[in-house]
């Protein structure tokens, strides 16, 4: 007796409940499903793999759907339809999409980025990222662990990665007093050695 994958049926289930951009997913699907890709979701999402790397996912927001390539800073992206979410992304890109008609006249288009993406991951390429020390600090967090040595050598004690979260947080900060709650309102937790989510 053939057995069923309880992947597919949970993937499959996925994209029956589509509350929102249900044509646009299921064409995008499609597409996906002409590559050698594995489908699974992952962070709530259909997620597109090859030997376990993640190659792009198909996501949804109140204004697009898109296709999020994981190492779409690498693409050559000769149509130039590649958006960077916001600007401390550094690896990921994105094809928006606002309807069925520019997913279909895309659609040969959204295929060769997709072969250009496995092509990249088999080359075991990786994007170059920025280093913790490359990251702003802002110039309020900068006077605090001035006035306070103990926070400096704190923060310096925390993982690269628990750094780079409390300088993105200050410094997405428009206003300077905004900033200084930020940093007030954080420096209990890196004092304690604790990041940004812990």
């Amino acid at each position: 007796m053939k057995q069923t994958n309880p992947k597919a049926k949970k993937i499959d289930y996925y994209f029956q409940e589509l509350k929102s951009w249900k044509k646009e997913f299921e064409i995008l699907r499609s597409i996906a499903m002409g590559s050698k890709l594995v489908e699974e979701i992952k962070w709530g999402q259909p997620c597109y793999t090859l030997n376990g790397q993640n190659i792009f996912l198909i996501h949804g927001f109140k204004d697009y759907c898109a296709i999020l390539f994981f190492k779409g800073a690498l693409l050559k992206d000769p149509k130039n339809i590649l958006i960077q979410q916001t600007k401390n992304v550094q690896s990921a890109r994105q094809i928006r999409f606002q309807n069925v008609s520019e997913i279909k006249k895309l659609k040969t288009i959204i295929k060769s980025y997709i072969k250009e993406a496995l092509q990249i991951e088999e080359s075991g390429k990786k994007v170059k990222m920025k280093k913790t020390t490359e990251f702003e600090v802002v110039e309020e967090f900068l006077r605090r662990m001035e006035q306070n040595p103990k926070l400096q050598t704190a923060f310096e004690s925390l993982t690269p990665g628990r750094q780079r979260a409390y300088l993105l947080h200050f410094s997405g900060a428009k206003k300077s007093e905004t900033r200084e709650e930020r940093i007030s309102k954080q420096e209990k937790n890196i004092l304690n050695g604790k990041g940004l989510n812990d």
